[in-house]
C-alpha cells in the first residue's frame, strides 16, 4: 500500500513505528557501548521526559530490562558462533564491564555459565543450544504473559478492552493548585492518601467544590517504588495562603490529550496503556516535557461497594 494510500492514523502509526526501529536498531549496532537514555530519545526525536515509559508501553519491558536482554541474547550467540573468543571479549562486546558481571548475569538468565553454554554448544550442537536460547525466550515472553509479539499482542488485548471512552486533544489553562506529597508505592497506598489525609484536609479548608488533580511524578519501572512521589492537589484561587506540610504549584497550559475513564483503580494501567500504546501512536501527536496528570471533577463520587470512579487522564501533547 502506498503512503498516500493510508489513513492519517495509519501514517502516524507507521512514524511510531520508524522512530522506535530505529532505537532497536541503534541498540544493536551499540551494545558496546553505554547507552543513555536521553540518547536513545533524541534517536527516535522523541522528548526524553517520557520517552523511558513510552518505550515500556510500546515494547512489553522497560528500557533497562530490553538492554540487559538484548546484550545477553547477543552474548550468548557470540558465545555459541565464536569458539576462539574469550568469554571477557564477548562481555566487553555486548557492554558489561567485566567478564564476572556478565557471568553472573548471564547463568542468572540462561542456567548457565558463559563457559557451559559454550562447551554445549561444541557437545551438542548449534541446533540444541538455539533450542536452549528460544526456551529462554518463551520464558521471556510468558513472564509478560504474551507471544513473540508482545507488543502487538499486548496492545491490541488493551484496547479491545476499550477503558478509555473518549479521548479529546483540547487547550487547557495553566491551574494554580495546592499539593501534598506522598512518598512511596503506587497503588493502594495512595488511594489511602486521598482518602484518610488529602480529601480531609481538603474539606477543612472548604475546597470540596474545587476540582482536584493527581500527579505521578516518577516512573516506577525507574525509581525506586519506595522514592516514588505522588502530589494529590486542588486547585485554589490566587489569594490561598498554603501552610505546612501544603505548598503550591502551577499546573502548564497548553495542548493536551484528554481521555475519559471510568472504572476501578485496578482499571487504571490497562486505560493507560491504551492511551499511550493505542491512542497516540495513531494521533499524529507526540508527548512534551509537561507532566501528566489525572483530573477529578469536584462533583466527582467513587462507588463505595464497586469501587468505581470517573477521571480525566491529561497528556500534555504536540505535532508528531
Amino acid at each position: 500500500m502506498s503512503s498516500e494510500a493510508l489513513t492519517p492514523a495509519a501514517r502516524s502509526r507507521h512514524e511510531y513505528t520508524q522512530r522506535m526501529n530505529r532505537v532497536l536498531d541503534h541498540i544493536d549496532r551499540h551494545l558496546d557501548q553505554a547507552l543513555a537514555l536521553p540518547d536513545l530519545a533524541a534517536v527516535a526525536n522523541f522528548s526524553p521526559f517520557h520517552f523511558h515509559r513510552l518505550f515500556a508501553v510500546w515494547m512489553g519491558e522497560t528500557l533497562g530490562d530490553y538492554l540487559r536482554r538484548r546484550r545477553l541474547e547477543v552474548g550468548a550467540l557470540m558465545l555459541r558462533r565464536g569458539q576462539r573468543i574469550s568469554v571477557l571479549e564477548v562481555a566487553l562486546a555486548v557492554g558489561f564491564g567485566s567478564g564476572e558481571a556478565f557471568a553472573r548475569a548471564f547463568k542468572q538468565k540462561f542456567g548457565h555459565s558463559p563457559t557451559a553454554w559454550r562447551s554445549q554448544a561444541l557437545q551438542l550442537g548449534p541446533s540444541a543450544v538455539q533450542s536452549n536460547l528460544d526456551q529462554a525466550m518463551r520464558k521471556r515472553d510468558q513472564a509478560w504473559g504474551g507471544g513473540a509479539n508482545h507488543h502487538a499482542d499486548s496492545i491490541q488485548q488493551e484496547f479491545q478492552m476499550r477503558v478509555l471512552t473518549e479521548v479529546r486533544v483540547q487547550k487547557l489553562a495553566p491551574v494554580r493548585v495546592a499539593y501534598m506529597r506522598h512518598i512511596g508505592p503506587y497503588g493502594p497506598s495512595i488511594s489511602r492518601f486521598w482518602a484518610e489525609t488529602f480529601l480531609p484536609w481538603r474539606a477543612a479548608q472548604g475546597l470540596n467544590e474545587h476540582d482536584c488533580y493527581g500527579i505521578g511524578l516518577d516512573d516506577p519501572s525507574v525509581t525506586r517504588p519506595a522514592q516514588c512521589r505522588y502530589d494529590a492537589c486542588v486547585e485554589v484561587g490566587p489569594d490561598f495562603v498554603p501552610r505546612n506540610p501544603v505548598n503550591l504549584c502551577d499546573l502548564p497550559g497548553g495542548v493536551y490529550a484528554v481521555a475519559e475513564f471510568r472504572g476501578r483503580a485496578s482499571d487504571m494501567p490497562a486505560a493507560w496503556t491504551e492511551l499511550l500504546g493505542q491512542w497516540l501512536p495513531a494521533s499524529g501527536m507526540q508527548l512534551d516535557e509537561r507532566p501528566f496528570f489525572e483530573r477529578y471533577a469536584a462533583q466527582a463520587q467513587k462507588d463505595p461497594d464497586s469501587g468505581v470512579f470517573s477521571c480525566q487522564i491529561c497528556i500534555a501533547v504536540k505535532p508528531l
